[in-house]
């Protein structure tokens, strides 16, 4: 049985423990989880470091539990490095897009996260585990590579923004390890993120800008 309280809640889930392996994600806003968990079992069979599914139904799924700071936390804590942050997300990413897609994928497209950042890394025991998988679909790897360079870019542009910096310095290390991948698509993931229903008026504001970084 699921704790009562969340222990973990992102902008669009909660996370609840269940016992010492396995934890409950509950999307607040019923969002079936099906295509999800096929994706999500699809990469664990072919040894991404993905969580294993245990269930999944309706808006819930039951995964297996990752312990182990996020790389967000380990970068404010300083027990990580931003060069080294950016290269587990550039190789992350590198393993990800070299994964056979699921049967009836377009010719050419793989699959895409569209939401890798430091704060849905796991630095697990066994090494980085990705997580939140509910943007998942294919696509061409270009759009993946530019989605996670602006996600940092907004962090970078933002004038109140603490972490500013290191984001500005974290993009720009992520695109240079992954020069030789696959041509950022910034025009695509900027349309995407703008119809985010979760992004703020505040980070909305942010978005031209943050392309701009990355096309200048």
């Amino acid at each position: 049985m699921a704790a009562s309280t969340p222990f973990a809640a992102g902008r669009d889930a909660d996370v609840y423990a269940l016992d010492d392996r396995r934890v409950l994600r509950r999307y607040r806003d019923g969002t079936a989880v099906a295509g999800e968990a096929r994706f999500m079992s699809h990469l664990h069979a072919a040894a991404f470091p993905v969580p294993r599914v245990y269930l999944a139904a309706g808006a819930d799924l039951v995964l297996q539990r990752v312990t182990g700071p996020t790389m967000l936390q380990a970068l404010t804590a300083g027990t990580i490095e931003v060069a080294a942050g950016a290269g587990i997300l550039a190789e992350l990413h590198r393993r990800l897009h070299a994964i056979a897609p699921l049967p009836g994928a377009p010719d050419g497209e793989r699959i895409l996260h569209l939401d890798l950042h430091p704060d849905n890394v796991i630095l697990g025991p066994a090494g980085p585990v990705l997580l939140d998988w509910r943007n998942v679909r294919h696509g061409p790897p270009g759009l993946d590579v530019a989605m996670t360079a602006l996600i940092l870019a907004q962090v970078a542009v933002d004038p109140d923004q603490p972490m500013a910096a290191g984001a500005d310095e974290m993009q720009r290390a992520y695109r240079y390890a992954l020069r030789d991948h696959a041509a950022p698509l910034v025009a695509e993931a900027v349309a995407i993120r703008r119809a985010n229903p979760t992004q703020t008026s505040t980070e909305l504001a942010l978005l031209d800008a943050a392309a701009s970084l990355l096309t200048a």
